[in-house]
């Protein structure tokens, strides 16, 4: 009885240990020289692309699908080249996140992830840049709200639902997310 009660009571601690929240950080360098770079006077501060939809297209993710990896997936089969992510809501049974933490080159960022803790996605905005998904969003669980960029490893729960905005071709969205064109 007493092995028995031991034995629980460690892996409670042991379980209890996984299903923590982990925090790795990561520097991101373009290259030395990317990073060192001054604005160019060649490079507008603020510049403008205009175009139209060519449709607007709903996904519908599913309990415990990969929200990245399902968003990806129709991107795919849906053939969206560029698009704006114009809403997103549901809810996740995890999330794994990162945000920028640092306000100098080379760019610092933290990666937030914690596969068992439940959250309302409370908004999602972002680009399909050439297929590529470069998504965020705001969440919120108990008494806190969090944010950041999407990374695989956000399953969803009760479903996910993400509105894209999709252009007519024309339209180059290549540069809008590219820190080095300064």
């Amino acid at each position: 009885m007493r092995e028995t009660v031991f034995m629980l009571i460690f892996l409670a601690f042991v379980g209890g240990a996984f299903a923590q929240q982990t925090r790795t950080e990561e520097t991101r360098s373009s290259s030395p020289a990317d990073d060192a770079k001054t604005n160019s006077s060649s490079i507008p501060d603020v510049y403008a692309l205009t175009g139209q939809f060519e449709r607007v297209v709903v996904l519908r993710l599913k309990y415990d699908t990969d929200l990245l990896a399902g968003m990806e997936a129709m991107i795919r089969q849906e053939k969206i080249h560029n698009a704006v992510i114009l809403s997103g809501i549901g809810s996740v049974r995890g999330y794994h996140i990162h945000s920028v933490i640092n306000r100098t080159f080379p760019t610092k960022v933290a990666y937030l992830k914690d596969p068992t803790a439940p959250a309302d996605i409370v908004s999602m905005n972002g680009y399909v840049i050439d297929g590529r998904v470069h998504a965020h969003m705001m969440m919120a669980h108990e008494n806190k709200s969090f944010g950041g960029h999407l990374e695989s490893g956000t399953p969803v729960f009760t479903f996910a639902i993400v509105t894209l905005g999709v252009f007519k071709d024309g339209i180059d969205l290549s540069h809008v997310d590219d820190r080095a064109y300064r």
